[in-house]
């Protein structure tokens, strides 16, 4: 049956059932805290877009939309409260937003067959879908952000680091020590020193990693940051003169909010990517005419287009989109998370169906299977323009280091397999 004759038939048998319950997409949440500055934007994009889809589209598939927001504070033990408050009011999938929450749901989520898109965090691993069957981390991970970022600075340098320093500013967190590994296994191959300097939660207490990095003068500083740490890490550069365009961030590192308040002295900041900035796409008209002008906006309605705004708008897209490959799949418009489940493992985001959508070129093709629930890896680069208050994308999505990501994934992925006796493989 091709698509357009699935359509129909989808059509005629949603119109001769009885009324459906709505399509529930909870949203855990952080207005509150010290990552709130965030949190607020992504929430606001997730929402909005799922507003856009009931206004102008009447749901997916006909379904209405129905997103329960549950506030965490980002704090673990709330997170996992709030999925738990949550999961029986028909919870398709979980983004929780954060490494630690994820962390804690992976088990959980999967004992109820309940999917978790952790977007660009989490637990890296988790790629592997023979081992972690109802977890995706689509488009690109922490290990391609990694890799993403020595491959730039290979790019920058003729394709050779030897010799060069490279000093890591992270979130002492699960989150923060990511990419660790991966950095030092890529310092290995490409003759670089890397020096990892830890910054407790919140992070506004930066003087002596910074100290540290005007005295060993590094080559190039690259950050896992989060919430205040952001700024102030952008502030304390400014302050011993680091040259901001050698100062690359992690794509939770690159927001308004995160090189604003150091005024002038950020220009030149540069932050990874796995989607565009902006607001030059086709859907943020539709966003105007059905949402915002509607007065339905989330939030105070002011966080249209930043960075995070847009991240949450991406979140959103990509789990409608899986709804409607599960809705195709079991030919029926009133899924379960199980079906949801099975949408996200066979999504595929092609530029013309990104285009079909009102986002042409707004982030990289990639599919996803059983094998591979983290899509293709590519990863951008952006870099702020400090006078006009804008983030510009001054790279083309580029493949990461498969090789070494590879086999650090399936070392990692298969010591979770046997310390919870998984049988990996594919149904």
């Amino acid at each position: 049956m091709n698509k357009k004759l699935a359509t129909v038939a989808l059509s005629a048998l949603m119109a001769a059932g009885p009324a459906m319950a709505d399509l529930v997409f909870p949203s855990l949440s952080y207005r509150t805290g010290p990552y709130a500055a965030g949190g607020i934007p992504f929430a606001d994009g997730y929402a909005d877009y799922f507003t856009l889809l009931n206004e102008r589209d009447g749901g997916i598939g006909g379904v209405p939309i129905k997103v329960i927001e549950c506030e965490t504070g980002y704090n673990t033990e709330k997170g996992v409260e709030c999925y738990e408050s949550t999961k029986g009011e028909g919870a398709l999938v979980y983004q929780p937003l954060s490494t630690g929450i994820t962390y804690q749901l992976i088990p959980k989520a999967t004992v109820d067959d309940i999917p978790i898109h952790s977007m660009g965090y989490g637990r890296t691993s988790a790629k592997n879908g023979t081992v972690f069957s109802h977890t995706f981390n689509y488009p690109a991970n922490y290990w391609d952000g990694a890799s993403g970022a020595v491959n730039y600075l290979l790019d920058e340098n003729g394709g050779d680091l030897s010799g060069k320093k490279i000093a890591l500013v992270y979130h002492n967190s699960a989150y923060g020590k990511e990419p660790i590994r991966t950095l030092e296994e890529l310092s290995k191959k490409h003759g670089y020193e890397l020096v990892a300097l830890p910054v407790d939660h919140p992070g506004q207490e930066q003087k002596s990693q910074w100290l540290q990095i005007r005295r060993d003068r590094p080559d190039y500083v690259l950050m896992w940051g989060w919430g205040v740490m952001n700024q102030v890490a952008v502030q304390e550069a400014a302050n011993i003169r680091f040259p901001m365009e050698n100062f690359i961030g992690i794509w939770w590192s690159g927001a308004e909010h995160d090189v604003m308040p150091a005024g002038e002295a950020a220009n030149g900041y540069k932050a990874l990517t796995f989607h565009n900035v902006g607001t030059d796409f086709p859907v943020f008209e539709d966003l105007k005419t059905h949402v915002i002008d509607a007065g339905k906006a989330a939030g105070a309605g002011d966080q249209v287009g930043t960075v995070l705004y847009n991240r949450g708008l991406y979140a959103a897209m990509l789990a409608a989109e899986a709804a409607k490959k599960a809705q195709e799949i079991h030919g029926t418009a009133d899924i379960t998370s199980a079906m949801m489940r099975d949408g996200m493992e066979a999504l595929e985001m092609t530029e013309a169906k990104m285009t079909e959508l009102g986002l042409p070129n707004f982030g990289p093709a990639f599919s996803v299977t059983c094998e591979n629930h983290g899509g293709d890896a590519l990863v951008g680069v952006t870099q702020w323009d400090a006078a006009n208050k804008t983030w510009s994308l001054i790279s083309d999505f580029k493949p990461t280091d498969g090789e070494v990501i590879g086999a650090l994934i399936e070392e990692d992925s298969g010591a979770y397999a046997s310390e919870n006796n998984i049988s990996a493989g594919c149904n």
